[in-house]
């Protein structure tokens, strides 16, 4: 295998290399420990296998029913009205038909995350605004200031998921309810849900009930994720019965599949084993967050996902890391150097049971220090953590600062207790009408205050520390001489978008409805992203292109 393995990871812009594909490369015919497939490992149990092991001639042999009776067996389990439900083949399948009937000519959605919220649309023309969640804030996303961003670039849709993908940060719904209610002028507000059901920070986490009672709010939910059973792809949609009808309209009749149909068909019979399973992986969440801050320089983000993400110490970098797990120690994780906002710097690790732990903890040791502490690859001395390995990746989020549009800059944050005015009628805080805060230095790829705001040295802020060993501290980033500050249009922490620098256009947008495949006011399509023109890859300009469920045990819950 080690002779493949970075071809196999560079031949998936933005995705891993799927098992299959991993098992056929390997000498031995068996694939690797996954750490990568954010996948419930205690579900379905060995008895719901050995069950549909015996009925697997039926199951593949003939056609399933149709989706409105699979679709009515889940909501009777969910308690949710049909016609507020959609069923998809995976959650892929739904995102993917939102971005066609729903969102139509931007949508926002900060990053890292999911990478089809951003690749999606883009592959059809649209305008994506990326807001960038901040690594000094421990990646969490500040609603206030997203909504600052949204009405500031007059984005007409918009995504949050909760937990975050990669790095599991959680959002409580209190909070959610009161953005869908500041979003009510927008077309359309998604909250993506799909590993909510491993989270325990609430009783009734999710905002299903609330969803239906909106007319622009749709909850995605996944089911493989949540049963352990990416490989059958199914998932729904949550909305309002005018929103659901409508994409519920354009699926095929037989878009679930035979396997699909059975499981959904089980869940009345297995709530207990469901809901210990997911209380097992919310006990190894904490405990393999333990172990790995125990690693020297380690930093462990907490997270209510089914996965943690973590930053590598410094001098560490995330592809060598990976390939070396995998061909030394036949352990795959997710390097997401490759997802927009982030940086090879950080791995996302799916929680898995304890003996596979040990064997994830002990290969990291062996890759990291080695004979020598710091035996991973160093980072380029650039004065920068980002290096994605993409080069075209690298250019996106260096030109925009994960903004979406080139030739803006997002100007920093205000002074920390600047107060925000509520929106009239919603409780939900949204920009006052203050003066520009006072200019703020810039070091690297990201604005971060001036110095007279937060006093130097200051810590990396992080959310509620999981119990267990804190990692040790790791040298602070040398940075390169910070640029004279840039001035920025007032009023307000994010400014309208500054016109594009004078320079011939690529292309020309014509009135009335964007076209199929022409990025939408300034936007980028996804080849552009991907830094190709759909034949061949295009390097970063100064930079050689190498671098760069429901809950059946809960039926009588509302959330």
């Amino acid at each position: 295998m080690s002779g493949n393995v970075t071809s196999l990871f560079r031949s998936t812009a933005a995705h891993s290399p799927s098992m299959a594909a991993l098992t056929r490369e390997s000498d031995g015919g068996a694939g690797p420990v996954d750490f990568c497939i954010p996948c419930n490992p205690y579900f379905p149990t060995p008895a719901m296998f050995d069950e549909m092991a015996g009925r697997l001639r039926d199951i593949i042999t003939y056609y399933p029913s149709g989706a409105d009776t699979i679709t009515a067996e889940l909501c009777g389990l969910l308690q949710l009205p049909p016609q507020c439900v959609a069923m998809g083949n995976g959650s892929t399948e739904l995102i993917t038909w939102i971005d066609h009937l729903l969102v139509r000519e931007s949508l926002a959605v900060p990053v890292p995350t999911f990478g089809r919220w951003t690749d999606q649309p883009m592959e059809t023309g649209k305008r994506v605004d990326m807001f960038p969640l901040q690594e000094a804030g421990g990646f969490a996303l500040d609603l206030a200031r997203y909504a600052e961003f949204v009405r500031a670039r007059g984005t007409r849709a918009v995504v949050i998921c909760n937990p975050n993908n990669p790095d599991g940060g959680y959002l409580h719904k209190q909070a959610l309810v009161q953005f869908m209610d500041a979003m009510a002028d927008r077309d359309l507000v998604v909250i993506d849900e799909s590993f909510l059901e491993f989270a325990d920070a609430e009783a009734e986490p999710s905002v299903v009930q609330e969803a239906m009672l909106r007319p622009n709010v749709v909850v995605l939910r996944s089911l493989g994720k949540n049963f352990g059973l990416h490989g059958i792809r199914f998932g729904y949609l949550v909305a309002n019965p005018a929103l659901a009808g409508r994409v519920r309209a354009m699926l095929p009749k037989w878009n679930l599949n035979s396997f699909a149909e059975h499981v959904v068909f089980m869940l009345r019979d297995h709530g207990p084993e469901y809901a210990r399973s997911l209380h097992q992986v919310r006990r190894d969440r904490l405990e393999m967050a333990s172990q790995l801050s125990a690693l020297p320089g380690l930093t462990v983000y907490p997270s209510q996902g089914n996965f943690l993400f973590v930053r590598l110490p410094v001098g560490a970098e995330g592809t060598v890391v990976r390939d070396r797990m995998l061909t030394e120690h036949r352990v795959l994780v997710r390097e997401c150097g490759n997802k927009i906002g982030s940086s090879s710097r950080f791995l996302r690790l799916v929680v898995r049971p304890q003996v596979d732990v040990r064997r994830l903890v002990s290969g990291l040791e062996q890759v990291l220090y080695g004979s020598r502490r710091g035996a991973a690859v160093p980072e380029p001395a650039t004065g920068t953590s980002y290096s994605s390995g993409t080069a075209a990746v690298d250019r996106l989020v260096s030109e925009t600062n994960g903004a979406g549009m080139r030739a803006l800059a997002v100007q920093p944050a205000g002074p920390p207790g600047l107060a925000a005015a509520p929106a009239a009628g919603t409780g939900m805080p949204l920009p006052a009408a203050v003066p520009v805060a006072p200019a703020a230095a810039t070091v690297g790829p990201m604005p971060v205050p001036a110095p007279q705001q937060v006093p130097a040295p200051a810590p990396v802020p992080q959310p509620a520390p999981y119990p267990g060993p804190v990692p040790a501290p790791h040298p602070a980033p040398v940075h390169q001489p910070a640029p004279a500050p840039v001035p920025q249009p007032a009023p307000g922490p994010y400014p309208a978008p500054a016109p594009a620098p004078a320079a011939p256009a690529p292309y020309s947008v014509p009135a009335g409805p964007t076209p199929l495949g022409v990025p939408a006011r300034g936007g980028l399509t996804a080849a552009q992203v991907r830094g190709t023109d759909g034949l061949e890859s295009v390097p970063a300009a100064g930079r050689p292109a190498s671098q760069g469920r429901p809950d059946p045990a809960g039926m009588g819950r509302t959330g």
